[in-house]
């Protein structure tokens, strides 16, 4: 595997070490061995969206691929704030239960007593959402992974390039690692039609954000935390 895969992996890494370690306590407290509650999981939170931005803020030289002022083109821009409002709209009110694993409890702040405490994880768990999961998930998703499907040598692959394989394995694969996973393989399909699009890295991590931002907001208006 080429070293500039690395710089692409690790922090999706890292955020999925995190959730494993949550996963594990989880049931290390289901079996008594250890009692934790739903308070310390919440706050285990914000290690996952803080490991990921260390590594993107150490490796930020390496995403010469990203380029922001790509969001200074009205038309591509339109294009994408579109997109990732119909992956939030289809996301909540289509039926994704043929591929849903067993209702999640959600991230839930209303746990937390103290109104300071409360909109602290509330803000932080926004700010992950919408500023550090779509950078670090694009970067794996559409920069490495749907290039690497194509040729091991991911970086002579021109980002953007459409093979029919990388787009269906590339869409499973995301699928299956959310929760509602027919809804996952929607969003990803999304996405990297907009990146064959606009051949922009930028554009598809603004549509990520903008659908997460608008679930955010629908969660807390809500408060079907489920979808968090």
């Amino acid at each position: 595997m080429e070293n500039k895969a690395w710089p692409r992996i690790l922090p999706f890494a890292l955020f999925m070490a995190v959730i494993g370690l949550e996963e594990s306590l989880r049931f290390m407290d289901g079996r008594g061995w250890v009692v934790l509650g739903d308070v310390t999981f919440a706050l285990l939170y914000p290690l996952k969206p803080l490991a990921a931005l260390i590594a993107l803020i150490m490796l930020r030289r390496a995403y010469t691929e990203l380029r922001w002022a790509d969001l200074k083109e009205p038309g591509s821009t339109l294009l994408s704030i579109v997109v990732g409002l119909v992956v939030f709209v289809l996301w909540i009110n289509m039926d994704w239960s043929f591929g849903a694993l067993p209702a999640p409890p959600g991230y839930d702040p209303s746990i937390f007593s103290h109104d300071t405490m409360r909109l602290t994880m509330i803000l932080i768990r926004v700010a992950s959402a919408v500023l550090v999961v779509p950078v670090m998930e694009e970067l794996f998703w559409r920069s490495f992974l749907l290039r690497y499907i194509i040729n091991p040598e991911f970086s002579k692959v021109p980002l953007g390039t459409f093979t029919l394989s990388s787009f269906l394995v590339c869409a499973v694969l995301f699928g299956l690692a959310h929760h509602f996973i027919l809804a996952g393989i929607m969003a990803a399909m999304a996405y990297s039609w907009l990146l064959y699009r606009t051949k922009s890295l930028a554009q598809a991590i603004l549509a990520h954000a903008v659908t997460n931002l608008a679930l955010a907001a629908y969660v807390l208006q809500t408060g079907q935390w489920y979808f968090w």
